[in-house]
């Protein structure tokens, strides 16, 4: 178990023999974007390859041809998980993954209710919370 110091501000978290403890969090964000103008989308892909001084020519033609055939392609390659945490006092980005695709989507069904197993898991009982324990 660990527990924290009392730094302040700068409170460390702690284990029994007082050796600094790593700790991980796992953010979850779940987007349903419409595209409202897919040129510009893809416009703004294709400027975005063809600036990545990084590439290799042979992935620039891949991706360009990926952006054109796809709007979600084209949203993918200009989204970055590290510009939701860059600039985030404490954390360092250790691993992200994404991805989008095309979905049909209607704001009124229920299915569309985001994080519904964590609903569905605050309606189940925890050990020691029924009634008489």
């Amino acid at each position: 178990m660990s527990t924290y110091s009392d730094n302040g501000p700068d409170a460390t978290p702690v284990t029994s023999d007082d050796a600094p403890v790593t700790r991980y969090l796992r953010l979850q964000v779940e987007l349903v974007l419409e595209i409202t103008d897919d040129t510009e989308l893809t416009t703004a892909a294709l400027e975005q390859i063809q600036g990545d001084d990084q590439l290799p020519d042979a992935e620039r033609d891949r991706s360009r041809e990926a952006v054109r055939r796809d709007e979600s392609e084209a949203l993918a390659y200009l989204v970055d998980p590290f510009d939701l945490v860059n600039g985030v006092p404490g954390v360092d980005l250790v691993q992200a993954s994404w991805n989008s695709a095309h979905i049909e989507y209607d704001p009124d069904d229920e299915e569309w209710e985001f994080f519904d197993d964590e609903a569905e898991d605050e309606d189940e009982p925890v050990a020691g919370d029924e009634p008489g324990a």
